[in-house]
């Protein structure tokens, strides 16, 4: 019986049109009617929370295929399609992100008076984004996904500093799906996990997905919007740029970089150890002479996010080459 609703219950529709759903009611509502604004984005954050629990259940831990896969044709074209799938590392950020923004809009709920509307509609469309990302299979709506996620938070200013740091890494990485999808015909990522690329070919796709993740993680020298970022978002939308934003640079490594180019990725561990290392020491140094909590935060976050990075690679090149 548990597992008849189970099935009813879930699909990945659920958590990604909640979100959506809510954030369209409070446009029909006035400015001046705060409480209710408040309570529907609330309301429907915690029923977003309450999806991510219910697959667990039927989470299969023992393999590490993708689970509770859906496939919607969006393009004219054959071999282009919707697919959403969750495995170990997508199941928790999908429940990280739908744990994190009820306590956001909890925190913000005295803050929200001149602008409530506007806030929680940004919260929740963030939220549909980010659960989206994770869940997302095609590396060209990773793409297009990824790069709309911060612009719900940041104000004109950090916005438009973000936007020119990340354009022309984010060019390369468009032309390195697109160089994906003439040379196999799909987009579709578990088919082209079993893709076969030459190491020249791996390495040119390595560096142009690099330049896209480097600048979310962020890495040394493309750093210099998180602070900004930081200082001019509320406090509930930094708790979302640390706990979950500076995760989708090593979340894209994880799931695509390490895996489709492994060749690739054995011949740059040594080039990112280098970068990492000098990051984490960089951005400690700094963390030390600033006096905003703020910029404490965003500084102290590349550092961290920085060790990860060093970490996942090491994994990364110990299963590739055991002598490491």
């Amino acid at each position: 019986m548990l597992e008849h609703f189970c099935e009813c219950y879930f699909d990945l529709s659920g958590p990604i049109l909640c979100p959506v759903l809510g954030s369209i009611t409070p446009l029909f509502i006035p400015n001046s009617s705060i409480r209710p604004i408040r309570l529907i984005g609330l309301c429907v954050s915690l029923i977003t929370f309450l999806y991510p629990p219910v697959p667990r259940i039927q989470f299969d831990p023992s393999t590490a295929k993708s689970q509770f896969v859906e496939s919607l044709r969006w393009l004219p074209y054959e071999n282009i399609h919707l697919y959403m799938g969750i495995d170990g590392l997508s199941l928790f950020f999908v429940i990280l992100t739908t744990f994190l923004i009820p306590i956001c809009i909890s925190v913000g709920w005295s803050g929200m008076r001149s602008f409530g509307k506007e806030y929680i509609t940004a919260f929740l469309i963030r939220e549909f984004l980010m659960i989206a990302v994770s869940c997302m299979l095609d590396p060209l709506l990773f793409y297009v996904l990824s790069e709309s996620v911060p612009i719900p938070m940041l104000k004109i200013k950090a916005a438009y500093q973000f936007f020119l740091y990340t354009l022309l890494g984010s060019v390369f990485m468009l032309l390195a799906i697109l160089l994906i999808l003439l040379q196999t015909g799909t987009t579709n990522l578990q088919i082209l996990l079993t893709a076969e690329f030459s190491e020249r070919r791996q390495i040119l796709l390595w560096i142009a997905f690099f330049a896209s993740f480097a600048v979310k993680v962020p890495m040394v020298p493309v750093h210099i919007w998180l602070p900004e970022a930081h200082v001019e978002a509320p406090t509930a939308g930094s708790v979302i740029l640390a706990g979950i934003l500076l995760k989708l640079g090593t979340y894209g490594f994880l799931r695509f970089s390490i895996p489709m180019f492994p060749e690739a990725t054995l011949c740059f561990t040594p080039f990112i150890y280098t970068l990492s290392a000098i990051a984490i020491i960089y951005t400690s140094l700094t963390t030390l002479r600033q006096i905003d909590l703020k910029k404490i935060i965003a500084y102290s976050s590349v550092a961290h996010m920085n060790l990860v990075t060093i970490g996942m690679f090491s994994r990364a090149a110990a299963v590739r080459s055991p002598i490491l």
